[in-house]
């Protein structure tokens, strides 16, 4: 729609509509049957799997029109989306945080994390190469695949390069 803006190497599935005023990043994945509603920012590298759903009016009425109300919803940079998760409008999804298949988001979501279930909840850390973090008593974590190192201080997550 118009307004939209889409970075370059953007992958639109079949059935995918960008509302007015969108901003998609660089390198954003949006699988078959997702529409992106005005109010939402996706960045960089974003993952958005098959029919997930954004909302961005909370309180919805055929016969009062809320144009004028729509809540910001931004998804990080890395993010990933499941498929047919709902994210409700006004949260952010944190870097390369991980939403899972069917979630329904009501919270933020901290950077690395994975929610799941409804309502969507932590159940765990992920690394940006989308591998499961086991944190040691001193709070470190290592990336199976890729050996970055993570830190987890009071439940905020970071590489250990990043400025916490």
């Amino acid at each position: 729609m118009s307004g939209a803006t889409i970075g370059e190497r953007c992958s639109l599935g079949q059935n995918v509509m960008i509302g007015q005023g969108v901003n998609l990043g660089r390198n954003v994945k949006v699988q078959n049957n997702v529409s992106i509603f005005a109010g939402v920012t996706i960045e960089d590298n974003v993952f958005l799997g098959p029919s997930c759903v954004f909302t961005n009016v909370r309180n919805p009425r055929s016969e009062i029109c809320r144009h004028g109300h729509f809540e910001k919803t931004l998804v990080k940079e890395g993010a990933t989306i499941g498929a047919n998760a709902t994210i409700r409008c006004g949260v952010t999804i944190g870097r390369y945080g991980f939403v899972g298949a069917g979630s329904v988001v009501t919270t933020d979501v901290p950077d690395y994390c994975i929610v799941t279930g409804i309502p969507a909840r932590p159940t765990g850390w992920m690394s940006r190469n989308g591998c499961r973090l086991e944190f040691d008593e001193t709070g470190l974590a290592v990336c199976p695949e890729s050996g970055a190192k993570y830190r987890n201080v009071n439940g905020v997550v970071y590489e250990e390069h990043e400025a916490y």
